[in-house]
Order: structure tokens, then sequence, then C-alpha cells
């Protein structure tokens, strides 16, 4: 059955506040990559992708968000897109390497399914290197996910002792 499970290539690095987001940027983010960034709100973070990529094109769901960002940044390419509208996103055309995701309401635990499948849809379908999402609730869950090995066994086995 493992082999006909779904297999990702694609990494995701979870994030909690605006601060530790925007500070994976140096690290997550080349001079190559096409970036796609879902919630820009205002810009700020779009401002900092586009100092170390190659292309970033910055979505918010809110009309004002879009517009205010457009005034900010006049030289930088906002457009007004639902994340959770796959087919929008794909009409974007473009082969983006990287996805920062920063939708404050999937950000506690009751929503953490919903970003899980959102997650996976990114993955599955733009198939990124990887994807930098702002969620606390994810970020405490995944803290406690080990991937098992069988070299586990022992280490498991002596520590319920």
């Amino acid at each position: 059955m493992a082999g006909k499970q779904l297999k990702l290539r694609t990494r995701f690095i979870a994030t909690e506040g605006v601060k530790e987001y925007r500070e994976t940027v140096p690290f997550c983010v080349n001079h190559d990559d096409v970036v796609l960034e879902i919630g820009c709100e205002w810009g700020t973070t779009a401002r900092i992708l586009a100092e170390h990529c190659r292309q970033v094109i910055a979505t918010d769901v809110s009309e004002d968000c879009i517009e205010r960002a457009r005034q900010q940044h006049p030289d930088l390419d906002f457009r007004l897109l639902d994340g959770f509208d796959l087919k929008a996103v794909l009409e974007l055309g473009c082969d983006f390497t990287k996805v920062y995701i920063d939708i404050s309401g999937l950000s506690g635990y009751r929503s953490l399914l919903d970003l899980i499948s959102l997650l996976n849809a990114y993955a599955s379908v733009l198939q990124p290197e990887a994807i930098v999402i702002k969620s606390g609730g994810l970020k405490h869950f995944a803290r406690h996910c080990i991937a098992w090995h069988s070299g586990m066994a022992r280490k498991l086995g002596d520590a319920s002792k």
C-alpha cells in the first residue's frame, strides 16, 4: 500500500508570525525563483521577496489590499485572487518554484485540516520546491510529528521504560 500513496517532493516550512515568515526569504528564495505569494495584504513581504527572486506574483482576496499594495509598490505584480481557487492560480501561467502563504484565518487548530488540504493541493498541482506557510497551529503540530523508520523502534522502546 505504501507504494500507492501520494509522494510529494515539496518541502513545507511552517512559520509562526510575520517576523519569522519574512526571515525565511533569504534562506529559501534565490534569484532564479518564481514566487507566488498568497495573502499579500499591503505588499510588504512581496517587496522582500522581489529583492531575492526573478519574479513574484503577489495575490490577495481583498480588492482594498490589492489597491493599497499597488499604490505602495507600483513596480510589483499584484493580482486579485482567491488562494483556494486553484484554477485561477493555474491561469496565472507561471511555473512557481516557491509559494508563500499567509492566510491569517487558517492559523488555529480548528482550521488545520483545511490548511493541510490546501498545502497538499498546491504541492500536487504546482509542484513547487517549497511552500512557506505562516501558521502557528501548523508549526506546533509539526513539532510533534516524527517520520517513522524501523531504527526508531529501539529508541521508543527505551523511552517507554
